[in-house]
């Protein structure tokens, strides 16, 4: 079995490196996807978690909603995937129409959030309690659009419903084009431990794309799962947001065995990047952005509490930046 897969197919989207950025509310916004692109070796990108009833809302409104700012991107983004979730067949299926034509490669469909205001809805892991009703949901979908469709899925409800190889065959009947499995159940949240061998049964289940997500927090975990599971690509979601370089540290390990850790330079020239280009798109959630990545981008730091902490009481863009520039400027200052 090779050390890792170079690449591989989502229908006829060629997605190189087998590498996936996580959907994750509130983190995976087109400012975050394009900060990824540019750092490099992420194969496909993916918006956050979309509802397709807001969508649905959202058409013939007058001016844009806070749902569909969800769906904007750029095209340096490409590949790119749209996530949606919800539990009405032809809602979504109108949401999915939609993203194809904002001009989305892919629709991705979440079986997979395990948060209680969207589970008490019967959507993400809500949904794996309902086969009956996903079959539905990915019928009346794949009948709507002719991108590429997919889904996200958790393991199961807990552990004595274990629907992973079950979605996946009700998948590959439906005519999806992949599955992704975090093999942790909607009982378990993010605590525990991810059990890849799920993945791996996944894997041997089906013929279509298997992707594998959950616990890879280093390159090596990311090699450690394609060659324990065989999947055909990995997802990597919480490890992106405090260390984006993992993408290119993969790529690095699989050409060298070894790869680079980023200097307190590489970090300041970072976050200066990120809030620059949060700054450019002068948004109304620009400061509570900057605010939830320093939390994110100081992970690690040797000071990094007072910069948090610093930054939490500021109030305006320019005043964040400019705290980010004195604390690393007085770190990277040799002591004389």
């Amino acid at each position: 079995m090779q050390l890792f897969p170079a690449s591989f197919a989502i229908g006829p989207v060629r997605v190189s490196p087998a590498t996936v950025l996580a959907p994750m509310a509130g983190v995976t916004d087109t400012v975050f996807r394009r900060f990824i692109r540019d750092l490099g070796s992420c194969g496909l990108l993916m918006t956050e978690f979309t509802s397709s009833h807001g969508i649905s809302a959202s058409q013939g409104a007058r001016k844009p909603t806070k749902t569909m700012r969800y769906l904007a991107f750029d095209p340096e983004e490409r590949p790119i995937s749209a996530q949606l979730f919800g539990a009405d067949p032809a809602v979504m299926a109108e949401a999915a129409r939609v993203c194809q034509d904002l001009g989305f490669d892919v629709v991705d469909i979440n079986f997979g959030c395990p948060v209680n205001k969207v589970v008490k809805c019967n959507g993400g892991s809500g949904l794996l309690r309902d086969l009956p009703l996903v079959e539905r949901l990915l019928r009346t979908v794949r009948q709507a659009i002719s991108i590429p469709l997919t889904l996200k899925c958790r393991a199961g409800w807990d552990a004595d419903d274990l629907v992973a190889t079950r979605m996946g065959r009700l998948a590959e009947d439906c005519g999806l084009q992949a599955i992704a499995l975090h093999p942790r159940t909607r009982a378990q949240g993010y605590s525990g431990q991810a059990d890849w061998r799920l993945i791996g049964e996944l894997k041997a289940a089906v013929k279509i794309p298997v992707i594998g997500n959950g616990d890879i927090v280093t390159p090596e975990d990311a090699v450690r799962m394609a060659r324990e599971t065989g999947c055909d690509a990995v997802m990597i979601g919480r490890a992106a947001s405090y260390n984006p370089w993992i993408f290119r540290q993969i790529a690095q390990y699989l050409e060298t065995g070894a790869y680079d850790e980023p200097t307190q330079s590489d970090r300041y020239a970072m976050m200066r990047r990120y809030y620059d280009m949060l700054s450019a798109r002068e948004e109304k959630d620009t400061i509570g952005k900057m605010k939830q990545f320093a939390t994110y981008f100081t992970h690690g730091i040797r000071g990094g509490a007072q910069l948090r902490a610093s930054i939490y009481h500021a109030h305006e863009s320019s005043e964040i930046i400019g705290l980010v520039d004195r604390f690393f400027q007085a770190e990277l200052t040799p002591v004389p």
